[in-house]
């Protein structure tokens, strides 16, 4: 079995954590993100004019240069200040995005931080306002999740959400692996590769029997390739893919729960 990658935007889902539970979501195509963009410029060209406008009408027998510095830092504010804060408080959604469907998440799936959210704003000045997207047009054509360089610089992705999906399901720990999962080092372990091993197990039992063993066996050795050590040998392959998946997933809500608590500290 080869694990298969998505080419194109708005293909399959490429951003996957723990066990696969991010399956449904997906690169946002580049028309998508054009009409998000639009909206929020739209809402950004008119807090532009009437700060413009304000800042006229309050400058009357004031120096000129202070006028001019107060519009400046509002520009910026407006420029940066915008997109920072609606994707920082609202977990990666301004007003296009929300109106698009659409999220800025960390490549990892992770929600979007501050610091990521302003250094796409920042590359945004360039890409997006001086170069008319120019520049952030060309590269997303260049890369199969359409990411514009402040993403690069931000570590993030643009994705589709998608509703009214149910859940994925969580792959339950072998009790008889759980020794070996806990000292186990699954950090090389590619997120495709857990990807494949996710979707042979939540459709173990639609596979015939050769399947089922053939299958499981080239899935476990792929998958012990980045892991080690090597299970024990009593172990089968669907108990040995089980066990990692389980267990990165405990460790993926560990990390997310120290965050959280590091964040609101």
């Amino acid at each position: 079995m080869t694990v298969s990658h998505s080419h194109g935007h708005g293909g399959p889902a490429s951003l996957v954590t723990g066990d696969a539970v991010a399956l449904d979501l997906r690169p946002a195509g580049f028309a998508s993100r054009a009409v998000a963009f639009f909206i929020d410029f739209s809402v950004q060209f008119a807090l532009l004019v009437g700060v413009s406008l304000a800042v006229t009408l309050l400058a009357d027998g004031l120096d000129q240069a202070l006028p001019r510095a107060i519009e400046l830092t509002l520009v910026v504010l407006t420029m940066v200040g915008y997109p920072v804060a609606f994707e920082t408080l609202s977990r990666g959604r301004s007003l296009g995005k929300l109106a698009l469907g659409l999220r800025v998440v960390s490549a990892d799936g992770a929600p979007v931080r501050f610091r990521q959210s302003l250094a796409r704003a920042l590359a945004g000045i360039l890409e997006l306002w001086a170069t008319s997207g120019t520049i952030a047009l060309i590269s997303s054509l260049l890369n199969r999740q359409g990411r514009r360089i402040g993403d690069f610089l931000g570590g993030t992705v643009v994705v589709q959400e998608r509703s009214g999906r149910r859940p994925a399901e969580a792959v339950e720990m072998p009790p008889s692996m759980a020794g070996w999962a806990q000292v186990a080092e699954l950090s090389r372990l590619p997120a495709d590769v857990a990807a494949a091993a996710y979707q042979y197990l939540t459709r173990y039992t639609t596979f015939d029997e050769r399947t089922r063993y053939e299958m499981g066996l080239q899935l476990a050795d792929t998958v012990s390739r980045y892991v080690a050590p090597p299970p024990p040998p009593q172990a089968s392959p669907p108990e040995y893919l089980a066990a990692v998946l389980a267990e990165r997933r405990r460790r993926e809500i560990g990390r997310a729960s120290w965050r959280g608590r590091e964040e609101n500290s």
